[in-house]
């Protein structure tokens, strides 16, 4: 009997999904026997089609998840660009700065011209630093991308996590030292737009260096 029903079971599991005991199975089984056994293939096939649909979930997030990930990457890199870029880090209602010149309205006209007020040093460390995390959030991305297909789970997003902290810890010099040293003691005009889109990009390269780390745990 344990051996008729170990064959019937087996045949089961190879993907027989109508499959049905014989007559004569049933009666030298037994009723009671026969209804357990039932019993137990209905519940394995209910078990089964719950698994495969939790895995299916689980992955559908897990896509979703990365897919996030990805457009705020690619989000920080564009307020990065832009901050870099952009002619509003230091405003007034005649001058409008950025890291690279200086722009002043004369005669109802911009005309640009070369910063020659900031300390040369500061000026240029707050230039390469701001052009580091650009270079290091995009190289991040694509690490990020070819991760997912090269490296075993375990090992993926270290780097690049660890080039995200870099691309964070840049902005955050060149944002501070523009504060400190660049715009000491000016009472005419503010920080611009570009300003505020530099410290912005800091704290979301913070989040993505430690959502980085955390996946690498759980990869």
């Amino acid at each position: 009997m344990t051996r008729r029903c170990a064959d019937m079971w087996v045949r089961f599991s190879e993907g027989n999904h109508r499959f049905r005991p014989k007559l004569g199975e049933i009666r030298r089984v037994g009723s009671g026997q026969t209804w357990a056994l039932l019993l137990g293939v209905v519940v394995m096939n209910l078990a089964g089609q719950v698994m495969v649909e939790v895995l299916a979930a689980s992955k559908k997030a897990t896509m979703l998840m990365l897919a996030g990930i990805v457009l705020l990457h690619i989000t920080t890199i564009i307020l990065l660009l832009v901050a870099a870029i952009d002619n509003a880090w230091w405003v007034t209602n005649t001058v409008s700065t950025d890291l690279w010149g200086r722009w002043e309205l004369a005669n109802s006209a911009w005309h640009y011209t070369n910063l020659k007020d900031y300390p040369e040093e500061y000026l240029q460390a707050v230039q390469a630093t701001t052009v580091l995390a650009c270079i290091f959030a995009i190289l991040a991305l694509f690490v990020f991308v070819a991760q997912l297909f090269t490296l075993p789970k375990g090992q993926r997003f270290t780097f690049s996590g660890i080039l995200q902290l870099i691309s964070c810890l840049c902005i955050m010099i060149a944002a501070s030292i523009y504060t400190a040293e660049l715009h000491p003691n000016e009472t005419e005009g503010g920080f611009g737009h570009s300003y505020v889109l530099a410290w912005i990009s800091f704290v979301l390269t913070f989040i993505l260096a430690i959502t980085y780390l955390i996946l690498r745990k759980k990869s």
